[in-house]
Parts: structure tokens; sequence; C-alpha cells
């Protein structure tokens, strides 16, 4: 048990400097409101979830992209919202990639997994986008060109997070299955004696990021 932990400790630390980095690999694109980003940190939160699973592969993603937001002048403001928003990614991609319930093939059921914990990510985004601009005083059709434009540049992030992240996925599981990651990479989710505890995790997380969003939105 200690040697899992350890090993847990291990992999959302490895995977969070991969989403750091990733994020670096970006092109910035001024939207006349806000800056938005392409970018391959989302495919690492991604490859945390389907590797290690729900909340390694949350905490990764959300570490990993919040001290991103948290060195860049831009986006500062933003991290609180970013640690929840890409912590959700992760948390979402991983606890789909170790149901015990399979969509047809392993394959299938990977890709089924990356894309919803892009989903998520993209509503919150947007949302966030969105509400952030009308509290700020912004018109409504500042408030959607702004979130049209995230949208656009989100999808692209989606398509290229799920591209990447599902392949490297699939070469990395059976190499890491020989190594010390082994009982994290090969864990199926706990059933219904933890049902409890995810949903008290997606209340906080909601309550969470709707506080983040407001006290975003006050610091601007």
């Amino acid at each position: 048990m200690k040697n899992k932990k350890l090993a847990t400790i291990v992999a959302v630390g490895l995977m969070a400097a991969l989403v750091f980095v990733g994020n670096y690999l970006q092109i910035k694109i001024p939207n006349g409101v806000l800056i938005t980003r392409i970018h391959f940190g989302n495919s690492m939160c991604i490859l945390a979830g389907l590797l290690f699973g729900a909340l390694p592969g949350g905490l990764a993603s959300g570490i990993g992209a919040g001290l991103y937001d948290l060195l860049d002048p831009v986006y500062i403001v933003s991290a609180p919202f970013t640690f929840l928003s890409k912590f959700a990614m992760g948390f979402v991609c991983g606890y789909i990639a170790k149901s015990e319930k399979r969509l047809g093939s392993e394959t299938a059921h990977t890709f089924l997994s990356a894309a919803v914990g892009q989903l998520v990510y993209i509503v919150l985004y947007v949302g966030k986008t969105y509400i952030s601009q009308r509290i700020l005083g912004y018109e409504v059709g500042t408030a959607l060109t702004a979130s049209a434009t995230n949208l656009l540049t989100s999808s692209v992030n989606a398509v290229i997070a799920v591209a990447v992240a599902v392949p490297l996925f699939a070469m990395l599981k059976k190499p890491l299955e020989a190594t010390y990651f082994r009982d994290i990479v090969d864990a199926r989710r706990e059933r219904l004696e933890h049902t409890a505890k995810n949903i008290v995790i997606v209340i906080a997380f909601i309550a969470i990021a709707a506080l983040a969003i407001w006290l975003g939105t006050l610091k601007k």
C-alpha cells in the first residue's frame, strides 16, 4: 500500500511537469478582449487521466496548468479556475478510463474517456468566459464573441489532445505495466463504496469553481 501511494505521488509529479511544459508549446491568439491559446497542455492532462485514473490525473492536470498560469502575468488571475477546470478534465477522463464497464473495444473506450474529459473542460471554460465577461460589464455581443473565439480554440485543443494522448497511452501502457507504476496503470475504479465520495467531490468542485469565477472577476 505504501509503495502504491508513493508511486501515485511520483506519477502526479511527473505528469504535472509534463502538463506544465506542454502549456509552453503554444500559439497565443488575441481575440480583442482576451488572449486564448492553442497548446499541448491538454494532451498531457488527458494522458494523465488515461494512465493513472481520476484523482491522480485530476491533480496532475490542475497542478501543472495552475502553475503555468501563476508564472504568466496574463493568466495569473485565472490560476484558481484553471486548476479547477483542468482538474475536472483529468478527473473525468480518468474516472471513465478506469471504469469496470467498458465501451466496446479498449480503443473505443479510451477515445470516449478522452473526448468526455475534453467536453467537460470546454463547457467549463467557455461558460466561465461568458459569465466573467458579463460580470465585468461587457455587452452580450462582446461576451459572445469572446466565448465563440475561445470555443473555437478549445475545440482545436480538444482535437489535438485526443489525437496526441490516445496514441501515447497505447504506446506507454504496456511498458509502464512493467514498472513501478504497474498497480496504478492496471487499477480499475472502485465500485459502489466510493460513489458517495465521488458525489461529494463533484458538488464541492462546482461550488469552488463558481467562487473562483467570482473572485477572478473581482480582481480584474
